[in-house]
């Protein structure tokens, strides 16, 4: 059975960081690419960064380069991001993806998907 699921979610006030991690199983973690994406209220889900299966390649998306860092421990089936200097705007549910494709921006072309974690930047 293919599991997703995230974790490290929470309140957090602006400027601060958090660690989401996203724990993989039911399929060969190594073989796939992994992503996270973000939606909040009444927006459409948004590329956040994506992680090639080998770690060779690394892509954000532009509201949140230089600010979060992503990486997986294919040991230990882990994706995690890193989110550093938050801000009100990067409140949203952000999700883990999996895919074996190759449009690595396009929610659609991933198969799998985490249930998401609540992420809220608030004083």
């Amino acid at each position: 059975q293919v599991q997703l699921v995230e974790s490290g979610g929470g309140l957090v006030q602006p400027g601060g960081s958090l660690r989401l991690s996203c724990a993989v199983s039911g399929f060969t973690f190594s073989d796939y690419h992994m992503a996270w994406f973000r939606q909040a209220p009444g927006k459409e889900r948004e590329f956040v960064a994506w992680v090639t299966h080998r770690s060779d390649s690394i892509y954000y998306g532009d509201s949140v380069k230089g600010r979060f860092t992503i990486s997986r421990d294919n040991a230990y089936n882990l994706v995690y991001l890193q989110m550093n200097s938050l801000k009100p705007e990067d409140t949203a549910v952000y999700y883990c993806a999996a895919t074996r494709g190759s449009h690595l921006l396009d929610a659609s072309s991933y198969n799998y998907w985490g249930r998401g974690t609540q992420v809220t930047v608030s004083s």
